[in-house]
């Protein structure tokens, strides 16, 4: 938590030492900027998924760990990683979102919640849609309860169509201070609605 607090995350391999990262520049979305295209609209509306929070945390980062790479094989979600992040998890800190189509996962995401800052980590779907469905959700309801800012890590052209952007790592960092983000910040547990 006080690398989180300091802008810094995780992101290794079973074959590597830990490592710790701190890009510049950082891509980050504001919850009021989201930006949700024509197609992504008509899915919203349509409605086809049900979201939770937190209702199967522990799927959904199994999921994500599953989930092929673009990169190349294997998963940075390493077996030491996957019970840090579920202990994190029953800390109050970490957070999923699940889509869910009838009583199947179907798509989701997880992140970190800390002071008014939500820090995404990964996302996985089985249903085309089903992350994005469930990333827009998460994003109208975090504006609705007053988070400042999302951390997205990487830039990807997905998180830019969806309104994020780059920004320095000093800028972000201050961002992280206006956010609320101390190293003795509590988890922002209860937030999420069952």
């Amino acid at each position: 938590m006080l690398a989180y607090s300091m802008g810094i995350f995780p992101w290794f391999g079973d074959d590597q030492p830990i490592l710790w990262w701190s890009p510049d520049p950082r891509c980050i979305l504001e919850p009021g900027a989201l930006r949700v295209n024509r197609s992504m609209a008509k899915e919203l509306r349509r409605a086809r998924f049900n979201i939770t929070y937190d209702r199967a945390f522990s799927r959904v980062i199994e999921a994500c760990a599953k989930t092929p790479r673009r990169e190349g094989p294997g998963t940075w979600l390493t077996r030491d990683m996957l019970e840090a992040y579920k202990l994190l998890h029953g800390l109050g800190y970490a957070h999923s979102v699940e889509a869910w189509l009838e009583d199947r996962l179907v798509g989701g995401l997880y992140g970190i919640a800390v002071g008014r800052c939500f820090f995404g980590e990964s996302m996985f779907h089985s249903i085309d849609n089903a992350s994005k469905v469930a990333f827009a959700t998460l994003v109208t309801r975090l504006a609705e309860l007053g988070y400042q800012l999302i951390d997205c890590q990487q830039t990807s052209t997905h998180l830019l169509s969806f309104g994020a952007r780059e920004i320095a790592r000093d800028l972000f960092l201050q961002r992280l201070e206006a956010a609320g983000i101390l190293p003795s910040t509590h988890p922002a547990k209860g937030i999420f609605p069952v």
